[in-house]
């Protein structure tokens, strides 16, 4: 199995470049993901790529490359820049509610009514699991333990003829 993960941030690209560890781009989120993916024997990629639409295109050729999975994290909220949603939601051919409302439930225990504030969401696009996470670590330790929780039971419906 392999998941590939792309932390949005135009800050840290600005400042680290296409980075292909979060270990070289201090991003604590990335790092995060990275350890649980690893933790459940499950290969990886990784990339940093700035917040905008071009991410929709980084989206389809990680979707074309193959693999199992496609985790983004960051770029989920509120702000001008925040743009990860309207670049990669227009792309599921079948959307996944229930992940975003399962997310903001977990969440709502953390953060309170905060969580409203999330636009985390989940699609599939050409049959790959897409999976858009908030940038804050603990959004990245929570969305990724609902991922790996069910990955194989997504995969094995996406995958039915």
């Amino acid at each position: 199995m392999i998941v590939h993960i792309i932390t949005v941030s135009t800050s840290r690209y600005q400042k680290y470049g296409p980075a292909i560890h979060p270990d070289l781009a201090e991003d604590g989120s990335g790092q995060i993901i990275l350890k649980m993916i690893e933790k459940a024997n499950i290969s990886w990629t990784y990339r940093l790529l700035p917040d905008g639409m071009e991410l929709r295109s980084a989206v389809l050729e990680l979707v074309e490359i193959g693999g199992d999975a496609v985790i983004l994290c960051g770029g989920t909220g509120l702000a001008p820049l925040d743009l990860t949603i309207e670049a990669v939601e227009p792309l599921y051919e079948k959307a996944i509610p229930g992940f975003g409302e399962v997310f903001r439930m977990e969440s709502q225990r953390e953060v309170g009514t905060r969580a409203m504030l999330t636009r985390a969401s989940a699609g599939l696009i050409r049959k790959t699991p897409v999976f858009c996470l908030p940038g804050s670590t603990g959004a990245a330790r929570l969305g990724t333990a609902l991922i790996l929780a069910e990955l194989d039971h997504i995969l094995t419906h996406v995958r039915m003829n």
